[in-house]
């Protein structure tokens, strides 16, 4: 995102008279929401736009003005692919699909072409690149530090069918062996864990405090306030103690692959 939109929302605040912090009470958002949005580190939501107007009493100015970007991702996730693309160390849990960073291209066509209503097959493709183009940071000189999480359901329901699946499987085994990643696995057999209910991921950036996003149906939520985040990276450290160590892991991925081919 040009950061036009939050130069131009720093002139309203200044105008009004306000500081970061009495306009995050006055809009419902946090300062540090306003501090990014200003330094152009986030897209706000249509939702926080139209509180901004309403707390500065520009009318729809601010909602009007937010960059028309052609957006191929759900609203409640364009911050969290904002963020995701300046993090140093991405710390993905998954308990349904592979997260969107490591799918690969028939696997993420499958995930898809399964939403409700079903988008035509034009919006559809241009989906698939937007998440395969997500999936480019693994691939820079700067890429992130990414550790995935996945329970086993993500890996035993059969997303695509036996083909697809033992492609992204094997695709994940790639990219560990090519120390870009480090996957671990949380057995059926672990029973109750700490990070049950939905996915969650954690990210780290150089020069600002850690953010966590959380994803269910049809629903998502970006957090920073930092004691928040304290919390869900707790979590994620207890349920990460108690998965298969990165060799055992690795070992689990192999089999499942060829249970898939066998059944291919």
């Amino acid at each position: 995102m040009s950061n036009t939109y939050g130069n131009w929302l720093k002139a309203q605040r200044e105008a009004a008279g306000l500081t970061q912090q009495e306009l995050a009470i006055a809009s419902i958002m946090t300062r540090s929401h306003i501090s990014h949005i200003e330094a152009g580190r986030r897209i706000p939501s249509t939702e926080d736009a139209r509180r901004l107007d309403r707390a500065l009493g520009t009318g729809n100015v601010l909602s009007s003005f937010l960059p028309n970007d052609d957006r191929t991702v759900a609203e409640h996730f364009e911050p969290a692919r904002q963020l995701e693309q300046q993090a140093t160390m991405i710390r993905e849990y998954a308990q349904t699909f592979v997260p969107g960073i490591l799918q690969t291209e028939r696997y993420a066509r499958a995930v898809l072409g399964a939403a409700f209503p079903p988008p035509p097959p034009s919006e559809r493709d241009k989906n698939v690149v937007t998440r395969l183009e997500r999936g480019k940071i693994l691939n820079g000189s700067q890429n992130p530090v990414v550790w995935a999480l996945l329970d086993e359901a993500v890996l035993r329901r059969p997303v695509g069918g036996p083909e697809v699946m033992a492609e992204q499987i094997a695709y994940l085994i790639s990219l560990v062996e090519d120390g870009r990643i480090r996957v671990h696995v949380l057995p059926y057999a672990l029973g109750v864990h700490n990070l049950m209910g939905a996915m969650l991921t954690l990210m780290w950036f150089e020069d600002q405090p850690p953010a966590a996003y959380s994803e269910g149906t049809a629903t998502g939520r970006l957090f920073d306030s930092p004691p928040l985040v304290e919390v869900l990276q707790s979590r994620y450290d207890l349920a990460l103690s108690d998965a298969l160590p990165l060799k055992e892991s690795l070992t689990f991925l192999r089999a499942t692959v060829r249970e898939y081919q066998h059944h291919g």
